[in-house]
C-alpha cells in the first residue's frame, strides 16, 4: 500500500462515550480510521503515535479542556498544523470563538449537531490530507529519481575515467609496437612486440565486445540460442575462457563438478560467458597466491553455479549494487587487472535472460566474495526463457 493509499486517521476527544460514538458513526467511511480519546491527556498520547488529519475536541471537558488541548497541540512540533474544529453544546460566545481561534481552530460546530454539515467540513480537510500525502510521495519519488540520476552521472563520469585509462593503454602499446616494426631490429626483438602486440588486440577486442553486449542486452537486441546443452561442457569452455586470468595471479583453482550429466536448456556461448566473467572477476580482485573455486550442484531441480575467492571482498553497503552498470567498489579500481567494471552488470543481464538469478555474499573488506548463480534444471522448449536460435 502506497502513501496515497494508507487509511486517514482523524481524532475524536469527547468525556462521553456517547458522543464519541455518535460522531464516530456520523463520518466513519471507507479510507478512514477513527481514534477516540475521553480525555486531552489520552489525546496526547494519540498523537504522539499517529498521524491525524482532523482533530474534532469537545470544549467543555473535566480537567485539560478542548482550549487548553488546542494550545498544547499547537506548541508541539508533531500536531500544530492538525486542523482542530470544536464542538461545543452551549452557545458560543465571541469571546470563546476568540479564544478558540486563537488556539487554532478552524471552526465551531454547534451541538446538536446537522449531520450533512459536518461530513461536508470533514470531507474537505480529508481531501487536503490525501493531496498532501499524493504531494509527498510523489515529492519522495522525484528525489529518489534525482539521486539515481546523481549516482549515474557519477558512476559514468567514473566509468569513462577507466575506459579512457583502459583504451589508451593498449592503443599506446600498438603505436609504439608499430614504431619498433618500422626499424631494423632483430627478428627475435620483433616476434617479442608482435606477441605483446598480439595481446593487446585482443584486450582490446575483449573490452569493445563488454561495451557491445552491454549495450545489446539493454536494448532487448540479444537473441538467445537456447539449445540442450551439458553443464561440464559449459563449464570446461568457462575455465578455458579464464584460464589465463587464474594463471597470471598464481591463484590456487578448485572446481567441484557433479559427474553425472546435468542438462540445461540454455545458450552454451552465453552460459559460459556468464561463469567465465565470473571466475575472471575473481581472478582480478584476488592477491597473487589466493584461492578461487567453482563449484555446481543440483538441487530440487534447481542447477547452482557458486564461484568463491579469497580476495579483497565487497563492503555490505555495495553488495546490493554491485550488478548496476557503472557501479565499481572505490577502493577496488587500483587493485584490478584492467576491465572497465561491467563485467557484473553483464552477468546479470544475461542470467535473467535465462530466467536464472545472481547473489551475492561477502563478509567484507579482505574477507572474500561467493557468487551464486541458480537456473532451472533441463526446460522443455515450449517453457524456456528465451527463445532458441535460428
Amino acid at each position: 500500500m502506497t502513501s496515497a493509499e494508507k487509511p486517514i486517521n482523524f481524532l475524536l476527544v469527547d468525556d462521553l462515550d456517547e458522543n464519541l460514538l455518535a460522531l464516530e458513526a456520523l463520518l466513519q467511511r471507507e479510507g478512514l480510521t477513527c481514534l477516540k480519546a475521553r480525555s486531552g491527556e489520552e489525546a496526547l498520547e494519540l498523537l504522539l503515535v499517529h498521524e491525524v488529519a482532523l482533530a474534532l475536541l469537545d470544549v467543555q471537558m473535566p480537567g485539560m479542556d478542548g482550549f487548553e488541548l488546542a494550545e498544547f497541540m499547537r506548541g508541539s512540533e508533531r500536531a500544530r498544523h492538525i486542523p482542530i474544529i470544536f464542538v461545543t453544546a452551549g452557545a458560543a460566545s465571541n469571546q470563546r470563538r476568540f479564544r478558540g481561534y486563537e488556539a487554532g481552530a478552524v471552526d465551531f460546530i454547534q451541538k446538536p449537531i446537522e449531520a450533512h454539515i459536518l461530513r461536508s467540513k470533514a470531507n474537505v480537510f480529508f481531501e487536503l490530507f490525501k493531496q498532501r500525502q499524493q504531494l509527498e510521495a510523489q515529492r519522495d519519488e522525484l528525489e529518489a529519481a534525482a539521486n539515481a540520476l546523481r549516482r549515474a552521472d557519477r558512476h559514468k563520469d567514473s566509468f569513462l575515467a577507466v575506459l579512457a585509462h583502459e583504451l589508451r593503454n593498449p592503443v599506446a602499446a600498438l603505436s609504439g609496437g608499430l614504431h619498433l616494426l618500422k626499424k631494423d631490429i632483430p627478428p627475435e626483438r620483433a616476434k617479442d612486440i608482435r606477441s605483446r602486440m598480439d595481446r593487446m588486440l585482443e584486450h582490446l577486442t575483449h573490452l569493445v565486445d563488454d561495451l557491445l553486449d552491454v549495450s545489446r542486452v539493454s536494448q532487448g537486441k540479444i537473441s538467445l540460442k537456447m539449445e540442450r546443452v551439458e553443464l561440464s561442457d559449459v563449464l570446461r569452455s568457462a575455465i578455458e575462457a579464464s584460464q589465463h586470468n587464474l594463471d597470471a595471479g598464481d591463484h590456487e583453482f578448485v572446481v567441484n563438478i557433479p559427474a553425472a550429466p546435468v542438462w540445461l536448456y540454455a545458450d552454451h556461448t552465453r552460459l559460459a560467458q556468464i561463469v567465465a566473467n565470473l571466475l575472471n572477476n575473481a581472478a582480478k580482485y584476488t592477491p597473487s597466491g589466493g584461492k578461487v573455486s567453482l563449484s555446481a550442484a543440483v538441487d530440487e531441480g534447481v542447477v547452482r553455479i557458486v564461484v568463491s575467492d579469497t580476495g579483497v571482498g565487497i563492503p555490505p553497503e555495495m553488495q546490493s549494487k554491485i550488478f548496476e552498470i557503472f557501479a565499481q567498489v572505490e577502493d577496488h579500481l587500483a587493485k584490478a587487472q584492467g576491465g572497465l567494471g561491467i563485467g557484473l552488470a553483464l552477468v546479470k543481464q544475461l542470467v535473467m535472460l535465462h530466467g536464472g538469478s545472481i547473489a551475492v555474499e561477502s563478509a567484507g573488506p579482505d574477507m572474500g566474495a561467493t557468487f551464486t548463480v541458480r537456473f532451472p534444471s533441463l526446460l522443455e522448449p515450449s517453457r524456456s526463457p528465451g527463445s532458441p536460435g535460428n
